[in-house]
């Protein structure tokens, strides 16, 4: 597969800043929208200084990340580093050390980076994090002593190594400037790799960070270019479904829910009848128990108790029980319970997030947990609340939720 044209880490950093057209960029910077195609050309010419600081400053990265190659000074023998290799801060790597790779090097990093996808939905998100750092540091390193067919695939498993660390930043360790950079980082390698799908899927998880803070046009911006990259490869049903239970979730976010409802709906048909392209190895975070999760929540946000009653127990029941979203379900059926008046039933569904929480932490869960019971304030003096108070701030679970 042909590597894509032109300067691809400064139109992936453009895209993940919301500026969707090369004319929107120059527009923000002054220039014409000629100097923005010559930047994202093979060979881009350097900006004019003062540009320059005010692209990294809206763009998030220096120069070098950007695609841009400083003046000539150092021998060439020196040796040569990607781009991602620059962002991290990697020595360069001497070009004879291409030789010395062995033939098993991207099945070998493919390897650990499939084990770091399994181990997600068991080890500890503040264990797993620094392991999957240290190996996206690898692969940078890895980047710059491979060509053609090896590189290509390390790419594609750095894009999804740099993905989960973006998503364990964001969902369990609620860091979502930190993320945001990952991701960054990620959309970045799947343009190395020329990995469209995965290029969708890092642009969809972008479209969270905005939608969590009600900025909408941000959030849609991000899901209009998820789609767009989805289209440049063969998306599965299970990918095409999920796109929509993303937007929908955004669209919750801001406060949409008949449009989350309708994006929902279609997210079961599509699911329901199928489709002939095979769904990508990595998309292992959704399935029909946790369409149901979004749906149900959905459903709680737009008012339709027993809706989401119903739904959010089919969820319940079809997840595994370490499956970090039950804690979620759990904590939106104890929602669903207080909104209705049921503050007995509510605490009790919250009791067991909380049982949950402890053998699988879960940020977002933990955010369910403590909406619950802010809704509850009304019933703070009935003996089930209070019992959920001393359980919630109990010396371990306190502890354990400030240290993450």
């Amino acid at each position: 597969m042909a590597r894509p044209s032109g300067n691809t880490r400064l139109k992936s950093a453009r895209l993940a800043a919301g500026y969707h057209s090369q004319q929107a960029l120059a527009d923000v910077l002054g220039v014409g929208v000629r100097q923005v195609r010559r930047w994202e050309s093979e060979q881009p010419p350097m900006p004019q200084p003062e540009v320059a600081r005010e692209l990294t400053r809206l763009l998030g990265q220096e120069l070098e990340a950007l695609g841009f190659t400083q003046p000539q000074g150092a021998p060439a023998h020196h040796g040569r580093r990607t781009v991602l290799a620059a962002a991290v801060g990697l020595a360069a790597v001497p070009t004879q050390a291409v030789a010395l790779q062995p033939a098993t090097t991207a099945a070998d990093f493919e390897a650990v980076t499939r084990s770091h996808r399994r181990l997600y939905w068991s080890v500890a998100p503040a264990t797993l994090h620094p392991a999957t750092i240290a190996h996206t540091t690898l692969g940078c390193a890895l980047l710059a002593e491979t060509a053609g067919q090896t590189r290509q695939r390390i790419a594609a498993a750095l894009a999804e190594s740099y993905l989960l660390a973006g998503r364990i930043e964001f969902f369990d360790m609620r860091e979502a400037e930190r993320a945001q950079q990952t991701l960054l980082r990620a959309l970045q390698a799947a343009g190395e790799a020329d990995d469209a799908l995965m290029g969708s899927a890092v642009l969809a998880h972008m479209a969270f960070v905005p939608a969590w803070v009600g900025d909408r046009e941000a959030a849609i911006e991000r899901m209009v270019a998820a789609r767009t990259y989805a289209r440049r490869g063969l998306p599965s049903a299970e990918l095409l479904s999920w796109l929509d239970a993303v937007e929908a979730e955004c669209e919750t976010r801001c406060g949409n829910t008949r449009t989350a409802l309708h994006l929902l709906r279609r997210a079961e048909d599509v699911l329901a009848n199928g489709g002939e392209h095979e769904t990508p190895e990595w998309l292992d975070w959704f399935t029909p128990a946790r369409l149901a999760a979004f749906k149900g929540n959905t459903e709680l946000r737009a008012g339709h108790l027993p809706q989401a009653r119903t739904t959010l127990l089919r969820a319940l029941e079809a997840l595994g029980p370490e499956e970090k979203q039950r804690t979620v379900v759990l904590g939106d059926l104890a929602a669903v319970e207080a909104a209705a008046g049921h503050p007995e039933a509510a605490c009790q569904y919250a009791l067991q997030a909380l049982d949950q929480l402890e053998r699988t932490w879960y940020a977002t869960g933990m955010d369910r947990v403590r909406e619950v019971r802010r809704a509850l304030a009304p019933h703070q003096q009935e003996q089930c609340v209070r019992e959920l108070d001393d359980r919630l701030y109990s010396w371990s679970t306190t502890v354990s939720a400030l240290a993450r």
